[in-house]
């Protein structure tokens, strides 16, 4: 069954356009990932400074893969990222 991940971050003050393009590249390595179906930041219009990462994978064993991968790749860079974030998962059952 797919897995949603809902992950919600703020960039530490006056570096929101360097946290965004960081994620740019880490999404773009992500995508490419098996069982990727959906590896993407999105930047708030209201408050420049939070983020929402989601992330669609085609089952739990997917996204284990991938996290394995993850731990492997380069950190981002320090001091963009406030906190490590809130995360949500959810079983994906679209409903359009």
């Amino acid at each position: 069954m797919p897995v949603r991940l809902v992950i919600s971050f703020t960039a530490e003050p006056g570096k929101a356009a360097e946290l965004a393009a960081a994620m740019k590249e880490r999404c773009l390595t992500s995508a490419k990932d098996a069982g990727c179906r959906q590896f993407e930041v999105f930047q708030s219009v209201l408050d420049p400074q939070n983020f929402a990462l989601l992330e669609l994978w085609d089952d739990p064993a997917a996204l284990d893969a991938h996290a394995k991968l993850q731990a492997q790749r380069p950190p981002l860079p320090a001091g963009l990222r406030q906190g490590g974030g809130e995360r949500e998962d959810y079983t994906y059952n679209r409903t359009r």
